[in-house]
């Protein structure tokens, strides 16, 4: 069957949306430092969906859509933005600002596209995924190499992102042998683990790990016995080799931050301090919280901390119970829309996984990608016969 919407959002978004912050300072511009490239690629990509919608053939008015989630969501970010009339001095309002009202055009300009064609959207996006997890994974290992902690990333952002993409690589690729049955695309998955490890990010693998242990309960009943075991093998025996050829760095990196620190030493680095004084503000705010960024303006701005590294907590801090309140609907009904509904799981787990790792390190703005996949799931989601074309 052809596809019945453009490719070009799905380009320009998913770029926007994995790129993350970019401005030109960061490609060698200084004095173009205020040129930030999201607002670019994600008016571009705007543009080019509303011609990507007005093309379309409607859809069925008569059949209702479970969108109550999408409205919560907005709803949720609107009030974010809002609560930065009561934020501290300190704190910094405008690029919070300009985080929230582009993650929540990328979540809804996300929705509406996939809604044209929800089957070739989120396979395409997951060929974008499989790409870029690749990309992301040599970069980092033969072009960018180890940071000062010796952790790998790729292009400039941090090894927490870097772990999401190759983890969402992961479940791409999964995604995708499923869809073709090629086994050929499983190839990469060794690179993927070997780049995740590489990250040191241990809330990202652990996350991954929870995803991938409740897919494998959920599908456990599918499964045969000979490829499960012969995928098992095959793992262990590309962990073995990795481990026998990898450098120094790697195995340095791996006694280091898995062995020593946290199973010897139980380091944390320091994200219990941190939670502790972000629940201590949400006490004292308990009601509308302390503003957007309150957490940097009172607390992080003496200590050096840029958010909370929970994405929960710094709801519960800077919105209060009306955030979470906003943000816990948005959460349930967006559950309630994609559960028991075939085609859902995969965007559904990806979107989990990502949520899983807000809940240990990122701000608002490295929580994007799950409410991508949450649009994407939201989006499969939506009755076959919604999708059938009526004259206008």
């Amino acid at each position: 069957m052809s596809r019945r919407v453009f490719l070009a959002p799905a380009l320009v978004l998913m770029l926007v949306a994995i790129g993350g912050r970019f401005t030109l300072d960061r490609a060698g511009f200084p004095d173009l430092a205020w040129v930030d490239l999201r607002v670019i690629g994600l008016a571009a990509a705007l543009a080019v969906l509303v011609a990507d919608i007005a093309r379309r053939p409607a859809l069925d008015p008569a059949i209702p859509r479970r969108e109550g989630w999408l409205i919560a969501a907005v709803l949720f970010f609107l009030y974010q933005i809002a609560s930065g009339l009561w934020a501290p001095p300190a704190a910094r309002v405008g690029p919070q600002t300009l985080d929230l009202v582009l993650m929540a055009a990328l979540t809804v300009a996300f929705y509406l596209y996939a809604t044209g064609d929800p089957e070739w959207v989120v396979r395409t996006t997951f060929w974008l995924f499989y790409a870029a997890g690749i990309v992301f994974a040599l970069a980092a290992i033969f072009i960018n190499g180890p940071g000062e902690q010796g952790r790998y990333s790729a292009f400039g952002g941090g090894p927490n992102v870097f772990v999401r993409i190759q983890i969402l690589g992961i479940i791409a690729a999964v995604a995708l042998f499923l869809a073709h049955r090629r086994w050929w695309i499983l190839g990469a998955v060794p690179l993927f683990l070997l780049a995740a490890v590489l990250s040191g990010s241990r809330a990202g693998l652990l996350a991954g790990a929870a995803v991938g242990a409740a897919a494998l309960l959920r599908l456990r009943h599918r499964l045969r016995a000979a490829p499960v075991l012969a995928a098992g093998a095959g793992l262990v025996m590309a962990a073995g080799v990795a481990w026998q050829f990898a450098p120094p760095a790697f195995t340095s990196l791996f006694q280091e931050r898995f062995v020593e620190q946290t199973v010897q030493d139980h380091y944390l680095s320091d994200r219990t301090s941190i939670w502790r004084a972000a629940g201590k503000l949400a006490a004292e705010h308990p009601v509308a919280g302390a503003g957007l960024d309150g957490f940097y303006g009172t607390i992080g701005v003496n200590q050096g901390v840029e958010y909370p590294h929970n994405y929960l907590l710094g709801v519960a801090a800077e919105g209060g119970l009306i955030g979470i309140g906003l943000l816990a609907t948005a959460i349930l009904l967006w559950a309630g829309a994609v559960r028991g509904v075939k085609g859902t799981g995969l965007a559904a787990s990806a979107a989990v996984f990502v949520a899983l790792s807000s809940l240990f390190s990122g701000d608002y703005y490295d929580a994007r990608l799950a409410w991508l996949f949450a649009a994407l799931a939201a989006a499969a989601a939506v009755p076959v016969s919604d999708r059938e074309l009526v004259t206008r």
